[in-house]
């Protein structure tokens, strides 16, 4: 692996430049070639993960969650992978999209975490929200802070991020019934806040109730700019996946509204694909952009927010999952082997792009 590491490092930067030159900008209405810009130095952390879904980091550790409820932990100086099993309360479900999907590392913590998962209960597939705790070459199970939340062989959502202001927060999808996603008396389709113990924030917008915002259909992506503002990403139903700004108790209309449909009380997104499709995952903001990771669209996209326009920033390795940033490096994840990819012989990766 070493050896690997090495030579991704030497020879990337002539890979990187015939790369960069397959970028594209899109705009509210088409996609067309642009030049590259920039060169950027790629290194491979870390391959053959199984089918990975989250990315976290603690200091020079990597914690990725994996769907069928292990915990790969890479070391970035070894780039060896250790593989943690994860004792649950509830049997994983991991059919479909289902699995161990969203992981979030607690800070001040002795290496605990949140964690998303689906599971089956008298017939229905349902998903929870858990703590864990990590005990040598495994995690434990601690409580579980939310549990009963729709689910189905498609559109679990399952992105866990804490934000600024130190709440949990937690995407659901509609559980593949668009109109839960309009009923406040259903946790699915919603963006949910929580304290770390799992208790409702008395600032919610709905007394006593964990939904931040309604009527999504599948979001998969949270980050925040530095001024607190909150923005996700949510697949479409055919292309139109959306980025939208996120606000307290707002409707975002799904399955009312898509596109450039309106409709009074509901909030159209900040930008849409229109007829094309990324089916966009995890995010992460950087420098007045989020950086996106693309399923169907097979890259990371970089969307300015200014002028509300996307680009490729990398691509040809395949479907992206996740994506973090941290001092200048961002970091993401393949997903070529959930089924719907073309993995080669060292997927999933884990890969690392300088910004600066």
């Amino acid at each position: 692996m070493k050896r690997f590491l090495l030579i991704s490092l030497i020879l990337f930067l002539s890979a990187c430049s015939q790369s960069k030159s397959h970028k594209k900008q899109m705009d509210h209405s088409e996609e067309e070639n642009q030049p590259a810009s920039g060169m950027t130095i790629e290194a491979r952390f870390a391959d053959r993960l199984q089918t990975p879904w989250s990315i976290t980091k603690k200091s020079s550790t990597f914690f990725i969650s994996e769907r069928n409820g292990t915990i790969a932990e890479v070391a970035v100086k070894s780039a060896k992978v250790k593989r943690d099993q994860v004792l649950l309360n509830k049997p994983l479900y991991t059919e479909g999209e289902g699995g161990l999907l969203g992981l979030e590392l607690i800070p001040d913590t002795n290496v605990e975490a949140l964690a998303y998962h689906t599971y089956l209960e008298d017939g229905k597939i349902l998903n929870r929200l858990i703590r864990l705790q990590k005990d040598e070459d495994q995690w434990l199970e601690t409580v579980a802070l939310l549990e009963g939340i729709p689910g189905a062989n498609i559109h679990n959502g399952g992105r866990i991020k804490i934000g600024p202001d130190h709440k949990v927060y937690v995407t659901t999808g509609d559980a593949a019934e668009p109109g839960l996603a309009q009923q406040l008396e259903s946790l699915a389709g919603k963006i949910l806040r929580l304290e770390l113990d799992g208790s409702v924030p008395e600032d919610n917008p709905f007394a006593g109730s964990p939904i931040y915002s309604f009527g999504h259909r599948n979001p998969q992506g949270l980050a925040w700019d530095e001024s607190g503002q909150l923005y996700a990403t949510e697949h479409g139903q055919s292309a139109h996946d959306e980025i939208n700004r996120i606000e307290s108790g707002q409707n975002y209309g799904w399955p009312i509204i898509q596109g450039d449909e309106e409709s009074h009380g509901m909030e159209p997104p900040l930008f849409h694909t229109k007829g094309n499709t990324w089916a966009p995952s995890g995010i992460a903001y950087h420098d007045g952009s989020l950086y996106i990771s693309n399923l169907r669209g097979e890259a990371v996209r970089l969307f300015d927010l200014q002028q509300r326009k996307a680009e490729i920033f990398a691509n040809g390795n395949g479907r992206i999952r996740d994506v973090i940033i941290e001092k200048g490096t961002l970091y993401f994840i393949t997903n070529n082997t959930d089924g719907r990819g073309k993995p080669s012989a060292n997927d999933d990766q884990l890969i690392g792009m300088s910004l600066e």
